[in-house]
């Protein structure tokens, strides 16, 4: 049986808290890949408030660009389905020390080996003790460092706010931000400054505290950066395999999760193509397909006669999970022997994908794009 994986002023400050509402958080479902285990680590800014799932979403999508495998982990999961890993650990309104509270649990069960640290804003926000925030900062490293002495840990400087005062306390905290990372460093540990501050304006932000889309994309782009300068901090590109659509000889159309699903059983189809990260598909080593980075293609069932659903489910590694992608187009299953086929020869939108005896018809050959 198959087991699954658990998938500005002081208004302001209460706004970080009531924006929440508008991007649900739950509880993790355990989304994962196998990968490099990364933890977004923070407050509303990490969760992604006003803009569910955040700069993660962008980060998620380097990373598969980028051909490298990563598993996001955290105890709270929210974002939209085309986010393929929506576990972090983001708490909209906490200060530092809120963080460092419960810090060693988080990292105890979810062990990471990287960690992606952006916290502080609701310090300012709140004018918590802001004279020694930089001390919090640096006791909250140590305990990290301490429970996952073998983790990277990156730590960002803070965006800017739009609220003058906020904005110039902002400043003054970063400044103290290298001297703490290079003490640190000093120390032997694996800590790395990240500049996210000179990354956004204000004209990034969408209430004066949280970004735009196009500014979560543009801190997704510094964390990527980041992480690419510290060999192993992300795995190695390449080894996740070849990432790219896979088109239909007869309908040149590509293989498609219907509506970005990440459901369990959500079975596949032929779409217009448009290079969404549902028709984003990598060949691994073990010859999984996989999609999202954590979801494979599956003979629904472990089904070995012609018709089985094709569909889309968390990976296991079984051989109901396994394609060979053949020099001739096809992709055949390596329990059932079967084809990947397009049903009854269809070509338009919309038409479902079965295992079928190969027959050598168009419909079952394919090509990578």
């Amino acid at each position: 049986m198959r087991t699954r994986a658990r998938w500005l002023s002081a208004v302001a400050a209460l706004g970080l808290l009531a924006a929440t509402a508008l991007a649900p958080a739950g509880t993790a479902q355990a989304e994962s890949n196998g990968g490099v285990r990364v933890m977004p680590l923070g407050d509303s800014i990490t969760e992604g408030t006003q803009i569910p799932g955040g700069y993660r979403i962008g980060l998620w999508q380097r990373l598969v660009g980028g051909r490298y495998t990563v598993d996001f982990v955290g105890s709270q999961v929210n974002g939209p389905a085309s986010l393929g890993d929506r576990d972090h650990q983001g708490h909209p309104g906490w200060r530092i020390d809120q963080i460092d509270a419960n810090v060693v649990g988080w990292l105890n069960a979810q062990r990471p080996q990287t960690v992606l640290l952006h916290i502080g804003t609701n310090d300012i926000l709140q004018n918590y003790n802001v004279s020694t925030a930089p001390n919090r900062l640096s006791t909250l490293i140590d305990k990290i460092t301490n429970t996952v002495p073998d983790a990277q840990v990156f730590v960002a400087q803070l965006i800017t706010i739009t609220n003058t005062n906020q904005a110039a306390a902002v400043r003054t905290f970063n400044a103290a931000i290298p001297g703490i990372v290079q003490s640190k460093v000093a120390a032997g540990k694996r800590v790395h400054l990240v500049n996210m501050h000179a990354a956004l304006t204000t004209g990034d932000l969408i209430d004066g505290i949280h970004p735009t889309a196009n500014g979560y994309d543009k801190m997704a782009a510094v964390w990527y950066a980041a992480l690419q300068s510290v060999p192993g901090s992300i795995g190695t590109p390449g080894t996740g395999g070849t990432t790219g659509a896979i088109v239909g000889a007869q309908s040149g159309r590509c293989l498609d999760v219907p509506g970005y699903s990440t459901a369990n059983g959500t079975q596949l189809q032929l779409w217009d193509c448009h290079g969404g990260t549902n028709q984003q598909w990598t060949h691994t080593s073990g010859r999984a397909l996989t999609v999202y980075g954590n979801k494979c293609l599956d003979a629904e069932g472990y089904g070995l006669t012609p018709g089985t659903r094709v569909t889309i489910y968390d990976c296991h590694g079984a051989t109901n999970q396994q394609w060979n992608v053949n020099a001739d187009g096809t992709i055949t299953g390596v329990q059932s022997g079967l084809c990947l086929d397009a049903n009854a020869a269809g070509t338009a939108n919309g038409t479902r994908l079965v295992l079928w005896t190969c027959n050598g018809q168009a419909n079952q050959r394919w090509s990578r794009r």
